[in-house]
């Protein structure tokens, strides 16, 4: 992840009181956080250190070749990959074996909106280790951050993102005293910079903004483009001075090709981009999030959308999107999986599916799992650290029952979850071949 961020202790437990519940070194941590769709509660055990572990009898899939290492081992020391293919179990670690089960690095999920323990729980369990936020609008995402690295929970590793952008903040004003003043909406290059600069002070890892409305809402129109090219500009450079990316939401191709002349890192969603747009994006190195996934959660009755006018709506964008993806992979873009969801109680959407969803949509097995572990990793800007399985990475694994390069449905079935060099989830021995 980035350079370590110094937080005090007294912030950290304020910020542990937002997330509905208070932390004491060694102890128990209640949870007493509201969901959207209904409260959950339960306990939570404080995470143990990472110790030393000897993953044994692991056929480790090597994500930049597609290779498998058969029967092999490999050992985890203090939240880092120490060895791979080591000749024995060094005394001292302890042994899981796999079984023969296929090991893969953790994947990464590019977009969501996880703002409470249990979300981030889900999406640890379903195998996502990092995972970059897509706003939450209260920096419950930089405070989910700083207590997963502090160890205080178990969580995906966050790349957090604030307060979005957008020309009106909504409820939003609330996050921070000094967004009042903004209020009446945010269009002036006075006014985009100010949002910017109280992100920045929170210490947020990417600036997320819009080229265009939403789709998830009934009222408004996912095509029509909201700030312009200069208006986008000046957000990406008051973020390029801490050297933060910045992240567009975009359906429409004016929008979206806007954010691309701007400088974004990235374009969420892309329903409607044109070919020029596409073309565009590979000339600047701008990545792709289609989050396909969750446009078949909208156009299908239930899940985290559940409207009539959105219904139709996703009918009607799913097939274009479908196209959308199949000529950016044609193009070169650089796809990457992300969910567009909170992992709430009502959520049905994993990054495991966009996976498999790629592979229908004319990508590769191997290159559909580089878009949640290589690629992500570059677009995070943290492929020196994560993203593979090799010596001096940190410890972010899963484990799966069967070859996903030639069932990619396999990853929909994670068995072990290792983040950091915790073991978060084991479902062996009884899960394989049952």
């Amino acid at each position: 992840m980035r350079q370590r961020k110094q937080v005090t202790r007294m912030a950290l437990m304020f910020t542990l009181a937002l997330l509905g519940g208070a932390a004491a070194a060694g102890g128990v941590v209640a949870d007493g956080a509201a969901e959207a769709g209904g409260a959950e509660s339960g306990s939570y055990q404080v995470p143990a250190p990472p110790g030393r572990i000897a993953l044994t009898h692991a056929n480790v899939v090597d994500v930049r070749t597609g290779d498998i290492l058969p029967d092999a081992i490999v050992l985890l020391s203090g939240g880092v990959i120490g060895e791979v293919g080591a000749a024995g179990v060094p005394a001292g670690y302890e042994e899981i074996d796999l079984g023969g089960a296929y090991l893969l690095p953790g994947l990464m999920d590019a977009h969501a909106h996880i703002d409470g323990r249990a979300q981030a729980r889900r999406a640890l369990e379903s195998g996502v280790t990092t995972v970059r936020s897509a706003s939450v609008g209260s920096y419950k995402d930089v405070v989910l951050r700083e207590l997963v690295r502090e160890g205080y929970i178990e969580g995906p590793d966050v790349l957090a993102a604030g307060v979005f952008i957008s020309p009106e903040l909504g409820d939003s004003v609330l996050a921070d005293p000094a967004l009042g003043e903004l209020i009446g909406g945010v269009n002036t290059a006075e006014e985009l910079r100010l949002v910017v600069q109280v992100n920045l002070s929170h210490g947020v890892d990417v600036i997320k903004t819009r080229g265009t409305e939403r789709a998830g809402l009934p009222d408004t129109d996912p095509r029509k483009q909201t700030y312009t090219e200069e208006q986008l500009r000046v957000i990406v450079e008051e973020a390029a001075t801490r050297d933060v990316p910045v992240e567009a939401h975009a359906h429409g191709d004016a929008g979206a090709r806007a954010a691309v002349l701007a400088g974004v890192r990235s374009i969420e969603h892309g329903t409607y981009l044109s070919d020029e747009t596409l073309e565009l994006m590979v000339e600047r190195g701008t990545f792709l999030v289609p989050t396909y996934r969750t446009v078949v959660d909208l156009a299908e009755p239930g899940g985290e959308y559940d409207d009539p006018v959105l219904l139709i709506r996703g009918m009607h964008m799913l097939p274009r999107l479908a196209q959308t993806v199949r000529r950016a992979h044609e193009i070169g873009v650089k796809m990457v999986a992300g969910t567009d969801t909170g992992y709430g109680p009502t959520s049905v959407t994993r990054v495991s599916h966009e996976v498999a969803a790629f592979v229908e949509l004319g990508l590769t097995p191997l290159e559909a799992i580089q878009s949640a572990t290589l690629v992500t990793a570059e677009l995070f800007g943290i492929e020196n650290r994560t993203g593979a399985i090799e010596a001096g990475l940190e410890a972010d694994l899963i484990v799966v029952p069967a070859n996903p390069l030639e069932h990619i449905v396999a990853l929909q079935d994670v068995v072990i979850v290792i983040s950091n060099g915790r073991v978060a989830l084991k479902r062996l021995p009884f899960a394989i071949g049952g």
